[in-house]
């Protein structure tokens, strides 16, 4: 089958791993046939997937802020063609976006990269773990470096009485359905916690109404759901790796959030508020072609335009129609401080009458 050459060159790396590891406890004193000894090394085989991811996990990380940063632009582009569906506003659409993740150099897909590679990791360790018994058998080929000693030993060891290919539906005792539950149980409490402090401190608040924030709350109650009911057909091998690598998730989250915030959540603003408390300057993350301020505004909040010198603009008084020949010199109106018609300014004399003091001139008869 294409499924069993994809995953062969992975289940030669995990079985090489486990060995490896199994080696390694075994040399500095552990029992070479226990239980503990062999899940050790499930444990170290997940850090080491996860050491190797952590280049792709830095690379999610920058897309997940890019994707949070672009978000009030994509909702502008959802509002200006919302209830258009004719072929041609879809296709405008789709060129916008489009347009808009490779201006600010995003990607939506590049969160999801860790996650899907850890995938074919995932089902070649239960393929392995699943292989033990027809290889301690001899019925099926050794993989790699697990031979047939080695498989024998890891199918007959067990942890707290439960074997590490038993399953929840086939357990052969209560002590496997035990281990199996109390895994379970770890393991969809770690991805609970993991999910809803990504939701709850790295996420801003303008991203909470959106639909994709609507869909991430309720998968934060589904996921640990259905792997709670689907961990029953896990085998408790594979449930030691998927705990293993919740818990990693864990706190790997936790550093980057209190490193790496999302821009405009309540974790960058507590990374500001330390670094300002200890002196120094907060730069706020931003992406090519967008500005932090145009990223971080509220698309449904009404603007305002703001002057130059960055005052607010006083409003200007409204010319408001007065009435017919009030004030505007109209007949009939006196405006406030005029004087009527005739009237001479102040200290004029009426003509024929002399100031006192003044000589009357002389007439022609005293001259002669």
């Amino acid at each position: 089958m294409d499924l069993d050459k994809i995953l062969f060159p992975l289940e030669w790396v995990v079985a090489w791993l486990m060995v490896s590891f199994h080696s390694l406890f075994t040399a500095i004193g552990l029992p070479s046939e226990s239980g503990f000894t062999w899940a050790l090394s499930i444990v170290g085989l997940t850090i080491v997937i996860r050491i190797a991811l952590i280049p792709l996990f830095v690379k999610q990380i920058h897309a997940s802020r890019g994707m949070q940063l672009v978000q009030p632009e994509m909702q502008k582009i959802q509002k200006k063609y919302k209830g258009k569906s004719d072929p041609e506003s879809r296709q405008a659409m789709t060129q916008e976006t489009m347009a808009l993740y490779k201006r600010t150099g995003t990607n939506p897909f590049s969160s999801c990269l860790p996650i899907l590679l850890q995938s074919p990791v995932f089902f070649a360790l239960f393929r392995v773990l699943q292989s033990l018994p027809r290889i301690s058998e001899g019925k099926q080929p050794p993989i790699g470096a697990m031979t047939v000693e080695l498989a024998h030993s890891a199918e007959q060891s067990t942890i707290f009485g439960a074997k590490l290919s038993s399953y929840f539906l086939a357990a052969p005792n209560s002590a496997t359905k035990i281990v199996t539950v109390v895994l379970i149980i770890l393991m969809s409490a770690s991805m609970f916690t993991s999910q809803r402090q990504l939701m709850m401190k790295n996420m801003p608040a303008n991203a909470m109404d959106n639909p994709f924030a609507k869909q991430q709350k309720v998968l934060l109650y589904l996921m640990p759901l259905f792997f709670a009911f689907s961990g029953i057909n896990f085998p408790i091998g594979v449930l030691i790796y998927w705990t293993t690598t919740n818990v990693w998730s864990m706190g790997q989250q936790f550093y980057t959030i209190r490193r790496l915030p999302a821009p405009g959540s309540p974790a960058e603003k507590a990374l500001e508020a330390r670094r300002l408390k200890k002196g120094k300057e907060h730069k706020k993350f931003t992406l090519p072609g967008l500005s932090h301020d145009d990223a971080t505004e509220d698309p449904q909040a009404p603007t305002e335009t703001l002057p130059k010198s960055g005052q607010r603009q006083q409003p200007k008084r409204k010319n408001r129609a007065r009435p017919v020949g009030q004030g505007d010199g109209s007949p009939g109106v006196k405006p406030p401080g005029s004087k009527p018609p005739g009237s001479k300014p102040p200290g004029s004399k009426p003509p024929g009458v002399k100031p006192p003091g003044m000589k009357p001139p002389a007439t022609a008869e005293g001259d002669s």
